[in-house]
Order: C-alpha cells, then sequence, then structure tokens
C-alpha cells in the first residue's frame, strides 16, 4: 500500500515535469518583459542604443532567473543532509537577493513607477502651495499695520487743523511751528501708508501668479498620458513658481517700516518756536515736546510690531528634485507595496514550486524506507537483474561490467529528466536521509 503511495507521488513528479519547465519558462520571461520597461525609464541616450541595451539586460535577467530556478529544482529536492541542505538554502536566499537586485524592483517600477512619479509630484505641488501661501502671508502681515498708522496720520492731522483754526494746543491760532511740525508727522505718516498700499497691490499679483502656476502643475499630475513630458513641463513650471515665491519674500514691506519708525524716533526734528513773545515761544516749545514723546511713542509700537513681522520664520528656496520612475518607486516603495508584491512574487515564486518538489521527494523516500527490499524493488529492475544473471552465466562476463551497463541504461532515461531521482540512488541516499 505504501509502495502504491510512493509510486503515485513518483508519478505525479513525472506528470508536472512539463509543467514545471513552462511555468519557469514563463516566469522567466514575464520577469524580462517587466525589466525591459524598467531599464528603458533609466537608461540615457540613443532610442536605439537604449533599445539594445534594454533587451540584452532583460534577456539576461530571464535566462540567469530560468537557469537558477532550474538548477534548483533539479538538485535541491535530492540533497539529503543537513549539512547540504543548509548550504542550499544559503544559496537559494544569496540567489533570491540577487534577483531581487537585478529584477524585481525594474518590475516594480514597470508597474507602479508612472504611478509613483506622479504621487511624487502631487506632494511636490503640495509643498510648493504650503511655501507660497507662507510667504503670502508674511507678505500681508506688514498689512496688518496699517490701521495703527491711519490713526496716527490722521491724528496728527486732525491737531494740526484744530490748532491752526482754534488754537487749541498753543492758545494761539495760525500755522505757526507746532502746526508745521504736526502737518510734517501727518505727511510722514501718510507717505508709509501709500508704500504698504502699494506693496498690497503687488503681493496681490504675485500671489495671483503664483496660483495659476499651481493650477496648471496640478493640471499636469492629472492629465492622461505619458507621465515624461508632463514631468519635463511640470520642472518648468516649478522653476517659474520658485521665482514667484521669492519675489513674493521680497515683497514684504516690513523691513521698510521698521527703518521709518526708527526715523521717526531718531531722526525728530522740531523746528524752532516762532512766537511773537516768549510766553507763545514757551508755550510752543512745550507743545512740541509732547509730539516728540508721542511720535518717541508710535515709533516704539510700530518697531515693535514690524519685529514681530520680520522674527517670523522666512520660506526656504525650495528645489524641485525629478525622480525616474525606478527612483520614484523605490522613494515611496510603501505606498505601492501590491506593486512590489506582484514583482516579487513572479521572479520567487518557482521557489515555492521547489519547496514542494523537495517535500514530495522526502515524502517518497520515508514510504520506501519503511518496506522490505523485496518490497521496494521494481519490476524492471527485477528484469534487469535477471539480465545480467543470464549475462554472467552464459557469456561469463564480469559482474561488475553487467552492472555498469544496466546502470548506464537508467541513466540514459533520466537524462533529461530535472526533477526525478532514479530508484537506485534514492536507495543510496536513504542511509544519509535526516529523520
Amino acid at each position: 500500500m505504501a509502495l502504491g503511495a510512493s509510486q503515485r507521488l513518483q508519478d505525479g513528479v513525472a506528470a508536472v515535469e512539463t509543467m514545471t519547465r513552462f511555468a519557469l519558462a514563463v516566469l522567466a520571461l514575464a520577469s524580462g518583459v517587466y525589466t525591459y520597461l524598467g531599464v528603458r525609464s533609466i537608461l540615457d541616450g540613443s532610442p536605439t542604443a537604449v533599445f539594445f541595451a534594454a533587451i540584452i539586460y532583460s534577456a539576461s535577467v530571464s535566462v540567469g532567473i530560468y537557469a537558477f530556478w532550474s538548477y534548483m529544482a533539479r538538485f535541491y529536492p535530492h540533497v539529503t543532509t543537513h549539512a547540504g541542505r543548509v548550504a542550499m538554502l544559503g544559496v537559494m536566499a544569496a540567489g533570491a537577493a540577487m534577483i531581487l537586485a537585478m529584477s524585481s524592483w525594474l518590475n516594480a517600477a514597470a508597474l507602479a513607477g508612472s504611478a509613483a512619479v506622479e504621487q511624487h509630484l502631487a506632494e511636490t505641488v503640495e509643498d510648493y502651495t504650503a511655501d507660497l501661501d507662507r510667504a503670502h502671508q508674511n507678505a500681508l502681515a506688514a498689512q496688518s499695520l496699517l490701521p495703527d498708522i491711519q490713526r496716527a496720520s490722521e491724528r496728527f492731522s486732525q491737531l494740526a487743523a484744530v490748532e491752526r483754526q482754534s488754537g487749541a494746543l498753543t492758545g494761539t491760532t495760525g500755522s505757526g511751528s507746532v502746526v508745521q511740525l504736526l502737518s510734517q508727522m501727518s505727511a510722514q505718516m501718510k507717505e508709509l501708508e501709500n508704500g504698504i498700499n502699494a506693496s498690497r497691490e503687488q503681493v496681490s499679483d504675485l500671489f495671483a501668479q503664483g496660483q495659476k502656476r499651481l493650477e496648471t502643475m496640478r493640471s499636469l499630475v492629472s492629465a492622461p498620458g505619458t507621465i515624461e513630458p508632463r514631468a519635463d513641463q511640470f520642472s518648468a513650471e516649478a522653476v517659474a513658481l520658485t521665482g514667484v515665491i521669492t519675489s513674493l519674500a521680497q515683497t514684504s514691506v516690513a523691513p521698510s517700516i521698521r527703518r521709518a519708525a526708527d526715523d521717526l524716533s531718531l531722526g525728530f526734528i522740531a523746528p524752532v518756536a516762532d512766537g511773537g513773545d516768549a510766553n507763545l515761544v514757551n508755550r510752543q516749545a512745550q507743545v512740541m515736546e509732547t509730539i516728540r514723546n508721542s511720535v518717541t511713542a508710535q515709533s516704539k509700537a510700530l518697531a515693535k510690531a514690524a519685529d514681530e513681522i520680520l522674527a517670523r520664520p522666512s520660506v526656504q528656496e525650495r528645489r524641485f528634485v525629478p525622480l525616474s520612475s525606478a527612483e520614484a518607486v523605490l522613494h515611496y516603495a510603501q505606498d505601492f507595496i501590491p506593486a512590489w508584491a506582484g514583482a516579487i512574487s513572479i521572479d520567487l515564486l518557482p521557489g515555492g514550486m521547489v519547496f514542494i518538489l523537495a517535500v514530495v521527494h522526502g515524502a517518497i523516500r520515508k514510504q520506501e524506507e519503511k518496506l522490505p527490499f523485496a518490497e521496494r524493488i521494481t519490476a524492471a529492475e527485477l528484469l534487469q537483474a535477471l539480465e545480467v544473471q543470464r549475462a554472467v552465466s552464459v557469456k561469463g562476463l564480469e559482474i561488475e561490467d553487467a552492472v555498469a551497463r544496466a546502470e548506464a541504461e537508467n541513466e540514459a532515461q533520466e537524462l533529461n529528466n530535472i526533477t526525478n531521482l532514479d530508484l537506485k540512488s534514492r536507495t543510496r541516499d536513504r542511509s544519509h536521509e535526516d529523520r
């Protein structure tokens, strides 16, 4: 009964021999095709040189994969010693690592390279969007000082008008030194206000240009067609957008406000009191000192606000780094696990077939080992033994010559089989099998 089960396993191994060869050939060919597509995406040069280089490389990969797994399928199932199996497993691990290095990542590049490049472009768009928004916010931060500057300008202007009409500050109407100083401070504040308003228009124009560049870049990411021309155009748009962001960062009027705030206090020059009598001159001097204190306080407030704006982190210039499909699929490998799994499976699936054959041959050896020798010998082997006996008795041949002739016939029958092991070889190996 055990012999029948063993024979069925042997018949099964023989039956899948052709399928084993066919499967290895198909898998090696598929890996070569995807390797060819992956290699073409990373090679530079003339189309003819790239074509032949990719063909040669992919053909080498296909032959190497087929030969490696054919050797493993032929030899590993029949190695029975513990040291031999460990050595073969080491060789298999090294070969699998080489296959991953020379083929699997290129297969993944062919399967998911375009999607990986598109993801790289999409993430780059997000980074540039954040940079543009931050540069825009930094440029507009100085606009928050505009209400304070407008109030200060109006206050100085109103005080000048009141002093001119009613003399509320000095007690004497007319356009004297106090009115002149108040008008001067109002004019300085108005000039600073006009500078902020002018920068607002420039900031709006630059931000609109940046938005248009971003819109073009987003359309390139999702546009149909091959990825290479889209990536080239995307790179050009990224360079232009970098220039817009740099210009936007340079339009901030916060440094100008900081300098103007210092000029208000440090560059304060009060006119000479021009009153007609000593009492009026004294009153004018007192009012101008009050104005000086007010201007100093206004200067400190503006300087503090400008320092807070200048303390914001500046937008660092971003450099767009284009990636090939092979580089992108490595960089974003965690996002394309299914593609990597398929690429690796094509190359390493024959390893599962090798282990199946190893298990089957191990089962055959264990089943036959439990049987007596008389039940393990087949009819063909019995006939060969009888033929040897007749040859020895009739022709007077040496027993060694007859045995060698019979073994040569058996070896000729097994010459084209990469997985089967003849019965005599199994009998010799049985004593060394690990239990």
